[in-house]
Order: structure tokens, then sequence, then C-alpha cells
């Protein structure tokens, strides 16, 4: 009997072993832009919504409102620039 398939929208984060915690010295690319952009509420709402759900055509309005956020962070950061 083979072992069960992990599932592929389990987007809950697991903790790692203290091993890696030692290891890992970079913050993930990704989770970097999402928390510079104070959005990061409205992503661990998504990927929470994708994980309980295990379909992202369920989690529309969470993607709306992640979407809306970093639309408005990258516009804030064009103004900035200028």
């Amino acid at each position: 009997m083979a072992a069960p398939m992990p599932n592929p929208h389990d987007r809950t984060r697991k903790p790692k072993p203290e091993a890696e915690h030692e290891e890992e010295e970079e913050e993930d690319p990704i989770d970097k832009l999402v928390n510079a952009s104070g959005c990061a509420d409205q992503h661990f709402a998504l990927l929470d919504c994708m994980a309980e759900k295990q379909d992202w055509r369920k989690c529309q309005e969470e993607t709306k409102k992640f979407r809306l956020c970093m639309a408005e962070a990258q516009k804030k950061k064009q103004q900035e620039k200028r």
C-alpha cells in the first residue's frame, strides 16, 4: 500500500523542526514582499480560506481584498518614487 499523497491545496503553515529554524536566515521573498506591502493580513486570510475550502474559486472575496491591497501598495510605492 502506497503512502497517501499530500494535499496540494493545503496552504497552512506547519512549524519547522528546530534545526531548520537555525539554518534559515533569510525570509522567504514572497513573505518579505507581502509584509513590506502591509497586506499580510489579507494574504494569510486568503491562504487560510484556500486551506479550509480547498478550492480557490470559493475564496474570491479574499482574493479580491488581497489583490486590491497589493494594488494600493504598488500605487503608493510608485508615488513615493516621484
